[in-house]
């Protein structure tokens, strides 16, 4: 459960520090007070989207921590959670806090060590269940259902909805992609022909070229020999000449070197320590020798070959050419040589791959037959359970004879897949129906549409119900209703403070509400309000004890007056008796 909550400069929230207990926590206050920005905050704790412009204006930042104590249904998958990302510090407390400033970045961290907002929204899932006021809206939307009604099947332990869920999806996802690829290879098929010729055509020209990884860069180098050949070829003579021939009023550099050479050697046997300068000198003209052999070398094998740079230039031409077709260097376009000989080896047995997944594409249907039905069975089984759940809890709520249906509806279609008896029907990625919730609010009215509803009243009692019943049997230890009771009158919310309260003797529940008969079954009480002061507006939280929480419920039932005090202390009297061991 939430044990702590720490907000600053966050929206008109200045600075707010607040603690929980177990049970029901109720919060109070005019609208617009900042009940709502409250659960905004704990949404984006918990990996919500954060922007700029939830900072107070003129703070460099907002933050946002939150601190968990981790409760024993959840012990083992946060734990397991926190030790894969190496986050565990605490065997019973969590942290998770959050930080965005005005330039939109923002930062997420669980205990202390900064993650991803997903990782915050993963963890996240296993804490808290936040039903907000657009919770309503989302019972309406027909899609919405199917997903509900699972969630509901997964509070049975024994329930094989799970794996018939997952059977049905391996083999739906599998069928999908054998589609794809029988589309695929019938519009090849229908293509074949010019395929082949065009795939054909490709490879023998690029085998015929037999491309070597290398042979471009030495063919460049080749062509630059080739191409300055003339001029190579006086440049080496050059410098031949000077190294090795001389002229009459000029001395070949070896001539002269092997003077040195000669007069060092002379000079090392007048004094022996300079032995090691004819040694040097020794070594260098040695070296000039060899220069001038590799020189004379070179020259000779300098070719002035036109016909040669012609071939040289043609294959760079082919290369270049076979590049721009098939790929920006040559080991490009031999990978795709060796892909088109394998789309060519399928184009040649396309029918035998068509056959084998067809024969596939039989079998699977089968087994979305038998799956789709036990996950049928499984849904229908919890359809029952929650339909009687549910009435329960309606009449509960001041709608007595009001029926609640979970419907299922097929559609026959020739496509589909076949059923024992022999019917063929569509099936869809979430299995071989559609769910829709209908009720009945009156007896003798009929079923109808949830969104046919007349009285946004019904729809609120409707959606408790269903959350009442859901939440029961759920894992999450803490739940937010943020004034979930909307449409819902004094002596029905008298009944939904007293189911709350029930609620929260299994888990920690929090709720924002403006109904004073709610708000009187809380095992803490916070009041909400918006102040003004140095021409800022700051909201304030403040718990509510004795006095003061009677003096709220007064004022929520009407103008502070003798008789709504005296009704505020019968609210809080009847309470202690209806919740009393």
């Amino acid at each position: 459960m939430i044990s702590e909550l720490h907000i600053k400069n966050f929206a008109i929230i200045d600075q707010l520090d607040l603690s929980f207990i177990p049970g029901l926590i109720t919060f109070t206050g005019e609208t617009g007070a900042g009940k709502s920005i409250i659960i905004d905050a704990v949404e984006i704790v918990l990996g919500g989207r954060a922007d700029a412009t939830m900072v107070r204006t003129g703070c460099d930042h907002t933050t946002i921590e939150a601190v968990f104590l981790i409760p024993p249904v959840s012990f083992k998958e946060v734990h397991a959670l926190l030790e894969r990302e190496a986050l565990l510090d605490d065997q019973e407390y969590l942290s998770l806090s959050r930080e965005i400033r005005p330039n939109g970045r923002n930062i997420a961290r669980i205990n202390g060590r900064n993650v991803s907002a997903g990782l915050l929204r993963e963890i996240g899932d296993f804490l808290i269940d936040i039903h907000g006021q657009s919770e309503h809206l989302s019972l309406l939307r027909v899609n919405h259902h199917m997903q509900l009604l699972d969630r509901y099947a997964l509070t049975d332990s024994q329930s094989p909805i799970s794996e018939a869920k997952a059977s049905y999806s391996l083999a739906y996802q599998r069928l999908h992609d054998i589609r794809h690829d029988l589309e695929q290879l019938r519009q090849a098929e229908l293509d074949a022909a010019r395929r082949m010729d065009v795939l054909n055509y490709q490879i023998k020209e690029i085998e015929a070229a037999r491309l070597q990884i290398v042979e471009e860069a030495e063919l460049r180098e080749e062509r630059n020999r080739l191409a300055n050949a003339e001029s190579i070829a006086s440049l080496t003579q050059q410098a031949l000449a000077a190294l090795d021939e001389g002229a009459p009023d000029s001395p070949a550099t070896t001539d002269l070197f092997g003077q040195v050479t000669q007069l060092l050697s002379s000079l090392s046997r007048v004094d022996p320590t300079q032995i090691a300068l004819y040694e040097q000198a020794n070594v260098l003209f040695e070296n000039l020798s060899d220069l001038a052999t590799s020189l004379r070398d070179y020259l000779e094998n300098i070719e002035f070959n036109p016909k040669r740079l012609d071939q040289v230039e043609e294959r760079l031409a082919l290369i270049q050419n076979l590049k721009r077709k098939y790929g920006d260097s040559i080991q490009a376009v031999l990978d795709f040589a060796e892909n088109a000989k394998d789309q060519l080896d399928q184009i040649t047995h396309s029918a035998e791959r068509i056959q084998e997944l067809e024969a596939e594409e039989i079998e699977l249907l089968t087994e979305i037959s038998r799956s789709g039905l036990a996950l049928s069975e499984a849904r229908h089984k919890a359809a029952s359970a929650m339909e009687r759940g549910i009435e329960a809890e309606l009449n509960g709520l001041r709608m007595s004879g009001a029926r609640f249906k979970v419907e299922f509806q097929q559609h026959n279609d020739l496509n589909g897949v076949t059923l024992p008896d022999g019917r063929k029907i569509s099936f869809y990625p979430t299995g071989l129906e559609r769910v829709e919730f209908l009720i009945e609010s009156n007896p003798g009215e009929g079923f109808k549409p949830l969104i046919k509803i007349a009285s946004g009243g019904e729809t609120s009692r409707l959606m408790l119900a269903l959350k009442y019943v859901l939440a029961q049997a759920d894992q999450i230890p803490t739940l937010i209703f943020d004034e979930i009771d909307q449409g819902i009158g004094g002596r029905v919310g008298g009944i939904v403070g007293n189911k709350l309260w029930g609620l929260g003797r299994q888990h920690q529940v929090i709720c924002v509400t403006h109904l004073p008969q709610l708000a009187a079954y809380g095992d803490l009480h916070f009041h909400v309000e918006k102040s003004l002061s140095d021409g800022r507006t700051t909201t304030k939280v403040k718990q509510l004890l004795g006095q003061d929480r009677i003096q709220e419920l007064a004022q929520m039932l009407g103008s502070v007056s003798e008789s709504t005090l005296q009704s505020a202390r019968e609210l809080i009297q009847d309470v202690k008796k209806q919740t009393a061991p």
